[in-house]
């Protein structure tokens, strides 16, 4: 998290952390290992997603030609994701479901990271000054920060209603994940 620069290039550096917990998964053998790896892929996708619905998608919105159907397309993504992350919460991690699960996830998510860069980032750059997509950078990070870190299906997923909510459940879901230990390694 953190990463810098502008919007595409935090949010690539994102999508590559979101690969590597995948190629991670694919190695892990312990139930153990595996769910920790799902509690920080989790953690980074849920993030990722409430930055990208905050400002990324009212960005696209705003500036590029047929925005909103983009915008409603990704967003469509992120809710999929969202269930199947909750739902994967409470399996077992030494059962088939979970292999299953993971595998149908990984495939939703790939899929998404594929269009955004090879659609709508370009998109983006061209229909945004540098000055805008590093704002959006700044915001971006920000909202990582303060965004929630478990899957809340159902939430608003747009402006302004997300913008007030995010940051009360992504107080309540740090709280939780430090008493829990959820999405430390070595725990």
């Amino acid at each position: 998290m953190g990463h810098g620069g502008d919007v595409v290039h935090e949010l690539t550096a994102d999508h590559d952390e979101v690969r590597g917990f995948f190629a991670d998964l694919a190695n892990a053998t312990p139930a153990e290992e595996r769910r920790t790896l799902v509690d920080l892929l989790t953690i980074e996708l849920v993030r990722h997603s409430v930055a990208e619905e905050e400002y990324l998608y009212p960005a696209v919105r705003k500036h590029v030609p047929g925005g909103d159907a983009i915008a409603d397309r990704e967003i469509a993504d992120h809710a999929r994701v969202e269930v199947v992350l909750k739902e994967l919460e409470a399996v077992d991690a030494a059962g088939p479901e979970f292999d299953r699960m993971v595998a149908d996830l990984r495939n939703e998510v790939l899929e998404h990271i594929r269009d955004e860069e090879a659609n709508l980032f370009p998109a983006l750059r061209r229909a945004c000054d540098k000055e805008v997509l590093h704002e959006l950078g700044d915001r971006i990070r920000l909202a990582k920060k303060l965004a929630p870190t478990r899957p809340h299906p159902g939430k608003p997923s747009e402006p302004p209603a997300n913008k007030l909510l995010a940051p009360g459940l992504g107080l309540v879901d740090r709280a939780r994940d430090f008493v829990s230990g959820r999405g430390r390694t070595g725990s």
